[in-house]
């Protein structure tokens, strides 16, 4: 071996030398960052009889922890790995988060989810479920991906949710319902929503309101999805309207009142501008999917009726046939 090879040889050994120094020096927070999982539980709490309060850390949401609510089977036991129930996602509306349905509903003493593992997530006071643009810079909050990838894998691998889901939901979750089921083809087996904003492109009315709402607490209504006009292309990537042709082959159950007094209101209740014109969205994209060769799809525009709670408890009793056929659950009498 000659004199320059060997000194070339001690050069290359000192610098390898230098690199694992360096990388053994790495911080350890570093360090832990890159091993922490996308979503992790850090807190259980059982909150009532069946239902379980989950704290779960998610980076897609900046290393936030959020709460997801559990509506469980009888028999549930997320130590049996080998055991995996069918799973309804229940959304909440804007200003809800994860209690609104059992708070607000009955759900909690419906027989034929006894044997469906429910899935009530915090989707953030007005998230949209959605994957905010923030800009182009993209990031917190990312809550598609929190709720259809992180969170799910968590479910799937620690707590006994199956594989076969629907989803449904009321208001902005009965459009995070058809999001979710049109961006994810083959995630879900059915989807419902409820009074759902299901075409916020309509018309300029029906963008100005739910620019409204990307407005609420002070935040900046560019965030979410961008400008109507600039970013229309994220903001028809978000309107179920736009993305009939991905929910034509699935179940889906649509259902709104026309936001005059009904049935279900007390005396002296007047008109719901939003539910108004949430009927006139859901017409249109019940009109769109029939288009689109749509072959599974129920509504129900009952006419009076507003944005309200009794509504939307009665359309899950309504559209739970159709949710649990396509869990494969036979229904409870």
């Amino acid at each position: 071996m000659t004199a320059a090879l060997t000194r070339r040889t001690r050069r290359l050994l000192l610098v390898l030398a230098a690199l694992l120094l360096t990388l053994g020096s790495a911080p350890p927070a570093l360090a832990a960052t890159k091993s922490r999982p996308a979503a992790e539980v850090v807190d259980v709490t059982q909150v009532a009889d069946r239902q379980v309060d989950l704290s779960v850390r998610a980076s897609a949401l900046g290393g936030r922890t959020v709460k997801v609510r559990l509506l469980t089977p009888d028999g549930w036991n997320p130590d049996d790995r080998t055991k995996h129930w069918p799973t309804l996602w229940l959304l909440h509306g804007c200003c809800g988060d994860y209690t609104s349905w059992t708070n607000m509903t009955d759900v909690a003493s419906v027989e034929s989810l006894r044997d469906v593992l429910v899935v009530m997530p915090e989707a953030g006071w007005n998230g949209w479920y959605s994957d905010w643009w923030n800009h182009g810079e993209g990031g917190d909050p990312a809550w598609d991906t929190f709720h259809t990838r992180d969170l799910r894998r968590l479910l799937e691998s620690d707590w006994g949710a199956g594989s076969r889901r629907v989803v449904a939901g009321l208001s902005m979750g009965g459009q995070g319902a058809l999001l979710y089921a049109a961006r994810h083809p083959g995630m879900f087996k059915a989807a419902a929503a409820y009074s759902g904003s299901a075409h916020p492109l309509l018309n300029d009315e029906s963008t100005s309101r739910i620019m409204g709402f990307f407005a609420g607490q002070g935040d900046d209504p560019q965030r979410v999805w961008g400008d109507p006009v600039a970013q229309r292309d994220i903001w028809a990537a978000h309107d179920p309207y736009h993305l009939a042709k991905r929910l034509k082959s699935l179940p889906v159950y649509l259902s709104c009142g026309d936001g005059t007094a009904g049935p279900l209101d007390p005396p002296g209740t007047t008109t719901n501008a939003l539910e108004a014109d949430f009927n006139r969205q859901n017409h249109a994209l019940a009109a769109q999917l029939r288009k689109a060769g749509a072959k599974h799809l129920t509504t129900n525009f009952y006419g009076p009726g507003t944005h309200t709670w009794p509504y939307w408890q009665r359309e899950l009793h309504a559209s739970l046939p159709m949710l649990l056929h396509g869990l494969g659950v036979k229904e409870r009498t």
